[in-house]
């Protein structure tokens, strides 16, 4: 926050315009950020226009940080959701915060899409977002986003009706209490095989894309950008690394994870064609997946690695 201040009052006094033209909103989305909110708006307090909730990459980083703790384990990403445990306290926090502080709390994106040809997966799709959004509404949230222009109207029907204003700044939240304990709160919730082979088709797919040059991908009626995969390969290594049980009693071992694997890109090649797989980069996909899924340590980040392979692909 430091270094973008410094930025922008190096443009404007090279502009010759006023300091405070340029206006900012930052994504909250690691966990040390959650603890340091206060600090993010005093250093971008000439330009902060309001903090937003990056729930996504948030989720990864709660479980990158938190990776070699066992009592830190979260159950399958679908039931890791934002009116629960750490997310909701994140995002309460994130609201009393910036309204204390005179900026806006912008709430998180919805990754649903409308559904083609498919009026009642179209119909849960909006359903999901509408309950979204009138969750961040009623929790004191300014404005939100959405990851497609079709979900617009909604989150503004949604917004409109709660707001009669501009904005709920007037909503402080001064008598919630929220603690270093709420913002680490782990989700309650089971870990099945399904959530591993949820894990495994949504990462290797996306990075498939990614190494292609698309860097959000509509997957299974979500879209989805690099917060997915990396979320998957983080779980799946810290079910690996704390040899986590599943709801059917079974261990996640190597074993477990090499056999699901094969077992989902078997089925995915099938249904892509042998042209289609080899053309779309998957081979090297799923090597990068397996590759930071096992590995002795959590890594920072999956597309450092993927990088690498961009080049090798131009080259």
């Amino acid at each position: 926050a430091r270094l973008w201040n410094e930025v922008f009052e190096h443009t404007q006094k090279s502009l010759n315009i006023p300091i405070g033209t340029c206006k900012a909103t930052v994504l909250i989305e690691t966990l040390p950020a959650a603890f340091q909110m206060d600090e993010i708006l005093f250093e971008l307090r000439d330009h902060i226009v309001g903090l937003n909730c990056g729930r996504w990459d948030y989720i990864f980083s709660y479980i990158k940080r938190l990776a070699l703790n066992s009592n830190y384990i979260l159950p399958d990403r679908s039931q890791v959701v934002m009116g629960e445990a750490f997310l909701s306290a994140y995002s309460l926090l994130l609201i009393k915060t910036c309204h204390k502080r005179g900026a806006f709390a912008m709430g998180g994106m919805a990754a649903q899409i409308p559904v083609k040809n498919d009026d009642q997966a179209n119909e849960q799709a909006f359903e999901k977002v509408r309950n979204d959004k009138e969750r961040e509404a009623n929790n004191g949230h300014d404005g939100t986003w959405v990851a497609h222009p079709g979900l617009v109207p909604i989150a503004l029907e949604v917004f409109d009706n709660k707001i009669p204003g501009n904005n709920q700044l007037d909503m402080s939240l001064d008598n919630i209490s929220i603690t270093q304990k709420d913002l680490l709160k782990v989700h309650q919730g089971e870990r099945t095989e399904k959530g591993i082979r949820e894990c495994v088709r949504v990462g290797v797919q996306y990075i498939a894309a990614w190494l292609g040059g698309r860097g959000a991908v509509p997957l299974y009626n979500l879209m989805e950008d690099a917060a997915t995969a990396e979320i998957s390969r983080a779980q799946i290594w810290q079910w690996l690394k704390h040899s986590t049980n599943l709801d059917d009693g079974r261990t996640v071992d190597e074993s477990l994870f090499k056999e699901i694997l094969a077992d989902e890109m078997k089925k995915l090649k099938e249904l892509l064609g042998d042209d289609y797989w080899r053309k779309g980069n998957y081979e090297k996909a799923v090597e990068i997946f397996e590759k930071m899924s096992i590995c002795p340590e959590c890594k920072e980040f999956l597309t450092l690695q993927a990088y690498e392979e961009i080049i090798s692909i131009s080259n």
